[in-house]
């Protein structure tokens, strides 16, 4: 599901309150309504946006009685920092996809569906701990990108605290570039971006050449 959208469903109080219901336990309508205090027909309406969208489905009980319960997993995230704004979704990758294969990722933590209960508890644990680090590591990498991006706005010697200057260079810095694959690549009008590259050459850090805009230095 698209991150804007989802952040719009997720917007609503009584949404976010209908799905930590719905984490701990499949609800009915009866349910769910006596949790929020409000209306059955009100959560009729937001279990449908919620349904919609592909987060909860629902089952029908021999009683004829409908559950709803959350259909997966989805990861939402937000970044919001000096240098801007972003957010994207994800979905878990494939129980055969090898973490160890990114190339900063290492870890140990063996896994066996065949485990009896203590050693799947203790799995539990250890992928609880990873969890936690790894918000961690996001959060340290994030405030090392902005460290990372202070340096390099006070190195251009240009207006502080304006990440477009960094994401031109990165983008030059990958293989010469005319001006219109460089605005593309960053998102941003043609006429800013060839006002900045000609600002960034007078300060020699870019050149333009037959090829294209690129870096005057490794």
């Amino acid at each position: 599901m698209d991150s804007a959208a989802l952040l719009d469903l997720l917007g609503n109080e009584n949404r976010r309150r209908i799905l930590q219901l719905l984490a701990r336990k499949p609800c009915y309508v009866t349910e769910i309504s006596e949790y929020l205090g409000v209306s059955p027909k009100a959560v009729i309406e937001h279990l449908q946006k919620l349904e919609d969208a592909g987060l909860i489905e629902s089952r029908t009980d021999d009683q004829r009685r409908k559950y709803f319960h959350i259909a997966r997993h989805v990861r939402l995230e937000v970044n919001v920092s000096p240098y801007g704004f972003a957010s994207k979704s994800a979905y878990p990758e494939n129980n055969s996809f090898d973490i160890t294969t990114c190339r900063h990722i290492s870890l140990e933590l063996e896994y066996d569906e065949e485990n009896d209960l203590e050693e799947l508890l203790g799995t539990l644990e250890r992928l609880e701990q990873l969890e936690n680090e790894l918000s961690l590591a996001q959060r340290w990498v994030q405030g090392r990108l902005c460290d990372v991006l202070d340096q390099i706005s006070e190195t251009v010697g240009t207006e502080p605290e304006s990440r477009i200057y960094a994401d031109v260079l990165s983008s030059v810095r990958e293989e010469p570039k005319a001006v219109n694959a460089l605005a593309r690549d960053v998102d941003a009008p043609r006429e800013v971006v060839a006002e900045l590259l000609e600002t960034m050459a007078d300060e020699g850090i870019v050149r333009r050449t037959e090829r294209g805009w690129e870096l005057t230095v490794d």
